[in-house]
């Protein structure tokens, strides 16, 4: 009994430690990108608003997957926001009918957080900055096990805008004000500039 609580506690901490995981008992980071649903709809696809903006998932083996197959040397950014998610080093076949990845780019964008909904245990995979869902992550199974990280990043392709080596990245989603704000408070803290607020 000791051991197994050890081991629980163990995986819990360690978890809970790892960067960009959120954990149900860890408060998940407001985005730094927020607009209403209108404003979202607008933006997007109807399918691309129901897998980000509603946590949806596309169709297995679809014409995006199909695409995404074929894809080269390149860059994903998020449909939403226009940050970079993963590159083309990291996209490994599963065979699973959805892009794969086995890690997330270094521009440290993917952020995990634990998910129950449908009744089973899994870890979601959100936009750090605009929260959008992307897919989820699976560790240490059959077809990723031959990967680096043994991880397999399992992404809806309509969640991602791919661009070709050497192509234009997207423009980023201009940052909401409270974002803004927070930004040139870090800006000024680091540069020792007290910030005077209104």
């Amino acid at each position: 009994m000791k051991t197994f609580l050890f081991i629980a506690l163990s995986s819990l901490s360690l978890a809970a430690c790892a960067e960009d995981k959120i954990t149900p008992t860890t408060p998940m980071p407001k985005p730094e990108v927020t607009l209403s649903e209108a404003e979202w709809k607008k933006r997007l696809t109807s399918e691309q608003y129901a897998v980000t903006r509603q946590a949806g998932t596309e169709r297995p083996f679809g014409a995006i997957y199909e695409e995404f197959e074929k894809q080269g040397e390149g860059t994903y950014y998020c449909v939403c926001c226009g940050v970079e998610l993963f590159t083309s080093k990291e996209k490994f076949h599963s065979g699973c009918g959805w892009p794969s990845f086995y890690d997330a780019s270094t521009a440290k964008n993917v952020l995990e957080r634990t998910d129950n909904s449908h009744g089973m245990k899994r870890v979601e995979t959100l936009c750090k900055r605009c929260g959008a869902h992307l897919g989820h992550v699976f560790e240490g199974e059959s077809v990723s096990a031959n990967t680096p990280t043994k991880r397999r990043f399992c992404i809806n392709g309509v969640a991602l805008h791919y661009v070709p080596k050497g192509g234009e990245a997207p423009k980023l989603l201009e940052l909401t004000d409270a974002a803004v704000d927070k930004k040139k408070e870090e800006v000024a803290k680091e540069a020792g500039v007290e910030v005077q607020k209104p």
